[in-house]
């Protein structure tokens, strides 16, 4: 009996791992979507991250941004 609760023990924290590691690669994935770092409206500063839309800049509501701009590097 032990035996049986022992194996089943170690395949619920296997699961559970499992589980927790694939949900932080769907939040990653999801995250890494945001388009606001590469915004030329974007400044990085905490105060006023996005001159455009400051309410939504670097959560999901960013991804997908009509008023997004690429920014241009210059090659010197």
């Amino acid at each position: 009996m032990a035996f049986i609760f022992a194996w089943g023990l170690i395949i619920l924290v296997v699961w559970s791992l499992w589980s927790a590691a694939k949900d932080t690669i769907t939040t990653a994935k999801q995250m890494h979507q945001i388009p606001c770092s590469n915004c030329v409206f974007f400044n990085n500063d905490y105060r006023l991250k996005c001159t455009v839309n400051p309410s939504i800049a670097n959560t999901e509501e960013a991804i997908g941004c009509l008023d997004h701009q690429q920014k241009f590097t210059s090659n010197k």
